[in-house]
């Protein structure tokens, strides 16, 4: 990944890990009077510009909301293009990702998803497991509730197995989602000016900074990252607890 110009002063100050609704592909599309197909076609540059500059912010982990579980009710043209575009991606950009220390992760269930779909998934993930410099994390087939689900039930089957004991708690339910392991969410921006989580990180969410942002997705870029990364770190992050106040001297 190449430096931005953009890039702010201080990676240090963070965020490390920032999660993206990319919204506003649709009305993006038919604003121009475009198909919708075009709009997501685009949005797939937008993805490829913000994941190379990322790292010039100090961005260690991004994550990124590709198809929820309840995208499946869109209609099938409008599916099938997704699909059509994971494929494209991967296609194009998995070399380069792989070259340039990029490890991609894969969110979400594997069930229902087409089986050439879910063996680029795997490619995906294999190719780049041995990366370590940046984590991408795409959230495909996935949904925050889901995701929960599927924890407590992996807690259900560890018990019934007799590989777990006692009740469930925080960190038993959080090492059964499928972003255990990853860091922590510090920053969850949306685009498109729409102001809702639409079943995102739900739980990973507790404590992580929201900004919301009056861009469509395809137009993102380093720039809007850069924007976002500026105001979170003009917030004060008291993770619940309340800010020490400075002690006066007597006298």
């Amino acid at each position: 990944m190449t430096a931005h110009p953009g890039a702010l002063a201080d990676p240090e100050a963070g965020p490390r890990h920032v999660a993206l609704i990319m919204d506003g592909n649709g009305r993006w599309a038919e604003s121009r009077g475009l198909p919708r197909a075009m709009g997501h076609r685009e949005g797939v540059q937008a993805l490829k510009r913000t994941v190379q500059a990322a790292s010039d912010f100090g961005i260690e982990c991004l994550t990124v909301f590709g198809f929820s579980t309840e995208n499946w009710r869109r209609p099938a043209e409008e599916v099938s293009d997704l699909m059509g575009l994971v494929r494209s991606y991967v296609a194009s950009d998995l070399s380069r990702l792989e070259r340039e220390g990029v490890r991609v992760r894969v969110l979400g269930r594997r069930t229902g998803l087409p089986a050439d779909i879910a063996a680029i998934v795997e490619r995906a993930e294999r190719t780049t497991a041995h990366n370590s410099r940046f984590l991408l994390q795409v959230a495909f087939n996935y949904g925050g509730r889901a995701d929960i689900v599927d924890a407590a039930q992996k807690y259900v089957d560890q018990l019934l197995a007799g590989h777990a004991t006692g009740p469930l708690d925080e960190a038993a339910l959080g090492a059964g989602l499928s972003t255990a392991g990853g860091p922590p969410v510090d920053l969850i921006v949306r685009t498109s000016g729409e102001q809702r989580l639409s079943n995102f990180l739900l739980w990973e969410a507790a404590y992580a900074e929201l900004i919301y942002q009056d861009v469509l997705w395809p137009d993102y870029g380093p720039e809007a990252l850069g924007l976002a990364v500026d105001e979170f770190r003009g917030r004060d992050r008291r993770f619940g607890a309340i800010a020490a106040r400075p002690v006066l001297a007597a006298g």
